[in-house]
């Protein structure tokens, strides 16, 4: 009876401090919830609301600049996320080496991740204007000769826009996939060169079985951000030239601009059915 009546007054305090962190931590939450109701939830309400009525996609895939945004968004995903998780890759296998110099190289490969966006594309934009460019003026200089119009060609245009994407964010996904090579036991790649193996036998049966899961992962991830790029079109190129440029990210500030909100929050909508099943994807992978 005495033990028993000496623990009784340990065992309160530690059920009440619990009951503290309980409390507190709902208080915390509360701030959360709130700015994902009102900025997050809520818009994406309002949104399908103002999209729910049938005409506004009649009319939207009655407009060709539709047909066009949505091929030039399969062009931009196809193209630009496999050059740029390929290029990735190799160059994560160059930076992971650990002579001085390159450890000093990396830190100015990231600085395009690490810039703002704005700014850094307006300078590009700049530097290919056709009259007082950086790039024009330095062909005149050379050749004697006028260099092109780069934004007024919508193949040019729309290249540049994922030359700008993939420069913007290469030196994320290269530092996620140096972290994953780091992950590999070096033991692995010392026995393959005991028994001769060459450069690609390594990264064939070492690397990348062991970094499949994240290079796919990755690249389903980057999917999903490439659909809701806005600045690297918009900000280069407008959507121009006579709107030939827009991807799916960017039509509906065009029909902003014409006053047609429903068309606007359509456009948006149509893009989910290849947001959600990358969004499956990933999680299930994830969960994996």
């Amino acid at each position: 009876m005495s033990n028993a009546s000496l623990a009784m007054p340990v065992a309160a305090p530690a059920a009440r401090t619990s009951t503290q962190w309980e409390f507190w931590g709902r208080v915390l939450v509360v701030p959360y919830l709130l700015i994902f109701l009102v900025f997050v939830l809520y818009p994406v309400c309002y949104g399908l609301w103002l999209a729910r009525h049938p005409e506004s996609y009649v009319k939207l895939f009655d407009d060709p600049i539709f047909f066009r945004t949505a091929i030039n968004t399969v062009i931009f995903l196809v193209v630009g996320i496999n050059i740029k998780m390929v290029v990735a890759m190799v160059l994560s296998g160059f930076f992971v080496q650990t002579r001085w110099w390159i450890k000093a190289l990396s830190l100015v490969f990231i600085l395009p991740w690490a810039l703002p966006s704005i700014p850094t594309i307006l300078s590009v934009r700049f530097m290919l204007n056709p009259e007082w460019g950086v790039i024009n003026a330095l062909i005149f200089r050379t050749t004697g000769l006028d260099g092109p119009n780069w934004l007024n060609d919508p193949t040019l245009a729309l290249s540049f826009s994922m030359l700008m994407h993939i420069w913007k964010s290469l030196p994320f996904w290269t530092l996620i996939l140096i972290a994953g090579r780091l992950a590999i036991p070096a033991e692995q790649y010392e026995a393959a060169s005991v028994d001769g193996a060459t450069s690609w036998q390594k990264f064939r049966f070492i690397t990348w079985p062991s970094m499949r899961t994240l290079y796919l992962t990755s690249t389903i991830l980057s999917m999903i951000w490439t659909l809701g790029d806005f600045n690297s079109v918009y900000l280069l190129t407008g959507g121009g030239p006579a709107d030939l440029t827009h991807v799916l990210a960017t039509l509906g500030i065009r029909y902003l601009r014409l006053d047609q909100v429903d068309l606007a929050m359509a456009s948006i909508v149509v893009a989910l059915p290849m947001v959600l099943p990358l969004v499956y994807f990933m999680m299930k992978r994830l969960s994996k």
